[in-house]
């Protein structure tokens, strides 16, 4: 029964995943588009708005980037440059930071939509129903941190990387390596397959929409004309209303 359970969560369900995260968000972007927002209140409580919202999206891509090299980075390519020792010792001291930072970020966005009444009745509960399983995964992601000290070895980051890379070469691992791992691993892993799961369906798909192009935009200037004028005209120009008849 237990290894059907853990075939079940680590070899299965990590598919049903990954296939809802990428055609439910197709598909939203392609029937939905008026739902595809952030939905912002940032007219209320700005202040909060802003020290959350920047330590948590901080925080949240820095963990995102860390998790996506740490696990899919095979071992042979990294080993050229850093043991798996030395490698769960980096990842623990800058995980542990931006884990905190987004930890309290999250807590001021959390407690913000709960407790202003105003907020609230603008929330849906997938709303607060994301948010509160984020915070939860935060939180169970800290837990794992002395744990991960306590196995000096990277034997279970190495474990957890072999997991990942199996599934992502749909190439998947005995689920039963897994059922050595503490407890609070196990969760992590479910439910930050759960919060792909549920990406299509709340405001997370918004991430689709990052303006990154926006940093490699050029500048632009808003004219009133490009005809060619003279020094006289321009100052003319200058002081006069358009006087262009309409037509």
């Amino acid at each position: 029964m237990r290894d059907a359970i853990f075939h079940i969560l680590f070899v299965w369900y990590p598919y049903v995943c990954l296939s809802a995260f990428i055609f439910g968000s197709i598909i939203r972007f392609d029937r939905e588009q008026y739902t595809w927002k952030a939905a912002s209140s940032q007219l209320l409580r700005k202040k909060q708005l802003f020290w959350g919202s920047n330590l948590f999206h901080f925080g949240i891509l820095f963990l995102l980037m860390g998790h996506t090299v740490g696990l899919l980075t095979p071992t042979s390519v990294y080993t050229l440059l850093i043991t798996p020792e030395t490698k769960q010792s980096i990842a623990v001291a800058a995980g542990g930071i931006a884990g905190v930072v987004c930890f309290i970020g999250l807590s001021l966005l959390l407690h913000r939509r709960l407790f202003d009444a105003r907020i609230r009745q603008t929330s849906t509960y997938m709303d607060l129903s994301i948010l509160i399983i984020l915070w939860v995964q935060l939180v169970l992601g800290l837990i794992t941190l002395p744990y991960s000290i306590s196995h000096s070895d990277a034997e279970v980051m190495l474990t957890l990387s072999h997991w990942a890379q199996g599934v992502m070469t749909v190439q998947p691992v005995d689920a039963s390596t897994l059922q050595g791992l503490d407890w609070p691993y196990l969760v992590h892993l479910v439910l930050g397959m759960t919060i792909f799961l549920l990406f299509p369906f709340s405001r997370l798909v918004h991430i689709w929409s990052a303006p990154v192009w926006y940093l490699g935009r050029k500048g632009y200037q808003v004219v009133r004309t490009r005809r060619p004028l003279g020094a006289k005209a321009a100052r003319e120009a200058a002081y006069r209303p358009d006087t262009t008849p309409a037509e």
